[in-house]
């Protein structure tokens, strides 16, 4: 785990509420334009084929990708996006290990952001990829964010 992230207050989803908690995902890394979070799959991870659901690698997308754009160093506080857009596009499946999930932010200005990111089971093979468009919330424009 990097120090970036052992300074954060939020370590994965289970720290949040609603959906993150439901996931169940955790934090691997986080620091400025870069996110990783990991999830172990579960039989609640998985669709009627036994495999990973499409719909579970893309909300996993869909957080760190938006992670990418809104890093916090502040302890006790967070940055907000909400999504503008989102393509996943899935290459392969797995129905159980650990699942790694990367976004980096590629380009942006002060309130849209861009990031890409790719979903990998335990042997590194690639299952997704995903491109989004993010806006940053209204008070989470500095870094110091808005209190959790």
């Amino acid at each position: 785990m990097s120090e970036a992230t052992q300074s954060l207050s939020i370590s994965g989803g289970k720290d949040l509420p609603g959906f993150h908690n439901l996931l169940g995902y955790r934090q691997v890394s986080w620091e400025e334009d870069k996110a990783v979070i990991a999830l172990d799959l579960k039989p609640e991870h998985l669709n009627l084929g036994g495999v990973i659901h499409g719909g579970v690698m893309t909300s996993l997308l869909d957080i760190v990708l938006a992670e990418a754009g809104t890093y916090c160093p502040f302890p006790g506080r967070m940055r907000k996006a909400i999504t503008l857009t989102l393509t996943t596009t899935f290459t392969g499946q797995c129905s159980g290990g650990t699942i790694t999930v990367t976004g980096i932010k590629r380009a942006g200005g002060s309130r849209i952001f861009n990031s890409t990111g790719e979903v990998r089971d335990a042997e590194g093979r690639l299952l997704a990829i995903a491109e989004g468009t993010f806006r940053i919330r209204s008070g989470s424009e500095k870094p110091e964010g808005v209190p959790i």
